[in-house]
């Protein structure tokens, strides 16, 4: 059953496309990654998706309600964890997660238990009396998840879930949402610009200036690269490169740098003698690696990836 789906969606900032026809669909039970580096529209369709923005041309539905008719209804049903920290800081964690709550009609023992509840969940039912002012930014992010699950919401958008954690609070916020998706069946769709996190999804929507340029699982989306992944840097990328075209021919592609050039084939590694010979005086060093999501990203668009700065809100 398709949870979210979004038809033809596109969205304007004055004159500027932020997204252009974008159809996706995400799955009951699923984990998507919208993968982009800035100005992708990624974000755009955080925005669009979690009720921030209404749609402008297009149609997107949550749980088969269209979201420009019925926002009301999609902000019951599903669960958010924004960039920017949501908490006040001045509060306990319970108070925090008892305070969102309110927001949507919980009360008295009912929302207490499923407090307490969440806040054991996130590993966080020994603190819920401290403020969070004292708590790491992985244990408020943790109070945020907490906070957004506390009304049992069948879809959880993330907007980078990860910015600003290190890589064991990232491990621990990644095991919570894991159990929480087998525990209840939830549905997770977020934002990001780090490809571990990304691989870690069932599919990845990959975006590029406001269009959405592939959508498949990372171990698909890599074999779209046609083999391994052979980078050699030079002090000379012409005379490589037209070694590599006459005496081997072999076409390979320049990167932005202009020192490292890049081809991609099955078992480039049986490669390397060959080109070394060719190019004497010519390669400084010569890697081969299995494809990433970053050279999906190269491969699909003829560019590197650039993450998004921290304060990018499209």
């Amino acid at each position: 059953m398709d949870i979210v789906r979004t038809d033809r969606l596109t969205y304007r900032y004055d004159q500027r496309v932020a997204l252009s026809e974008v159809s996706l669909t995400v799955r009951q039970g699923e984990a998507l990654a919208l993968l982009g580096p800035n100005g992708s529209g990624k974000t755009t369709l955080f925005r669009v998706l979690s009720t921030l923005v209404p749609p402008q041309e297009g149609r997107a539905e949550i749980l088969e309600m269209d979201l420009a008719t019925r926002a009301a209804d999609v902000r019951k049903a599903i669960g958010v964890v924004f960039q920017s920290p949501g908490l006040d800081k001045q509060l306990t964690a319970e108070e925090n997660v008892r305070h969102h709550g309110h927001l949507y009609g919980l009360r008295g023992a009912e929302l207490a238990e499923r407090t307490r509840e969440h806040l054991s969940r996130v590993d966080l039912a020994d603190r819920a009396g401290d403020r969070v002012a004292a708590f790491s930014g992985g244990m408020r992010r943790r109070v945020e998840i907490a906070k957004a699950l506390v009304t049992r919401p069948r879809v959880l958008l993330m907007d980078e879930p990860s910015t600003g954690l290190d890589p064991a609070a990232r491990r621990d916020v990644w095991r919570l949402i894991d159990d929480e998706r087998r525990r209840a069946g939830l549905t997770v769709l977020l934002t990001t610009h780090l490809m571990d996190e990304a691989e870690g999804c069932d599919r990845v929507a990959v975006m590029n200036e406001g269009k959405l340029i592939a959508c498949d699982a990372p171990a698909a989306l890599k074999e779209r690269v046609g083999g391994d992944v052979m980078t050699i840097t030079t002090p000379d990328a012409a005379a490589l490169l037209a070694v590599l075209r006459d005496r081997l021919s072999i076409d390979a592609a320049l990167d932005a740098d202009g020192r490292t050039v890049r081809l991609e084939r099955p078992r480039a590694h049986e490669l390397v003698p060959g080109v070394a010979g060719a190019a004497p005086g010519l390669i400084e060093s010569v890697s081969v690696s299995k494809p990433t999501l970053e050279d999906v990203f190269l491969h699909l668009t003829g560019r590197r990836f650039e993450p998004a700065p921290l304060n990018d809100a499209r």
